[in-house]
């Protein structure tokens, strides 16, 4: 669960996110919300020119079901495990940098396997400290990744994913322990 203070997306007197069926159980709430962003993850996701304006496109469809605010960027701080991600007034600016720097790259297009996870590695270790929305964040950075390798060149096998593995590996890679994440990010590639 996230640190947040007077958090006005949550339900009063609650850890509880509002959300569009009015569910207060957090264990209702999160198997719903899995359900529906694993449904809605197996649909085609919406086109666009791996900016962050398609990067928030990806959020809004993944949860869409679940939370009026789906791809909208939080307004609140929030932290993990005593670790604040950036503050809501610098999302903005530190996304539209991070996508700047993305494009400059030609979008890991053109590049091997091993410099395209390099490249993949950089981006989403940027993107999950940034942690743009209130919720959903990780799910996000995964189907979005998806679709940046695929325009790549390049084809991920989430077969693959341990999501424990994962979840250490981005917390280590917020310490800028990125090895971890590299390594995870390669064996999922399927080139």
């Amino acid at each position: 669960m996230y640190e947040a203070f007077d958090d006005p997306y949550c339900y009063p007197g609650t850890l509880v996110l509002r959300n569009r069926l009015g569910l207060k159980d957090p264990e209702a709430l999160e198997a719903f919300e899995t359900e529906i962003s694993t449904a809605r993850a197996a649909e085609p996701l919406p086109r666009g020119r791996l900016s962050v304006t398609h990067y928030r496109a990806v959020h809004r469809h993944l949860f869409q079901d679940v939370y009026n605010w789906a791809g909208e960027f939080r307004t609140v701080r929030i932290a993990k495990g005593g670790n604040a991600f950036c503050f809501p007034e610098y999302i903005a600016p530190e996304m539209a940098k991070l996508f700047a720097r993305l494009r400059g790259e030609a979008w890991l297009r053109d590049r091997d396997t091993i410099t395209f996870v390099d490249g993949a590695t950089a981006f989403l270790s940027a993107l999950n400290q940034i942690h743009p929305f209130r919720e959903g964040n990780g799910r996000t950075q995964l189907a979005f990744l998806a679709v940046l390798a695929d325009r790549a060149g390049h084809r991920l096998e989430f077969d693959r994913l341990r999501p424990d593995a994962m979840l250490h590996a981005m917390i280590a890679s917020f310490h800028d322990e990125t090895d971890p994440l590299r390594v995870l990010l390669a064996a999922l590639v399927a080139d």
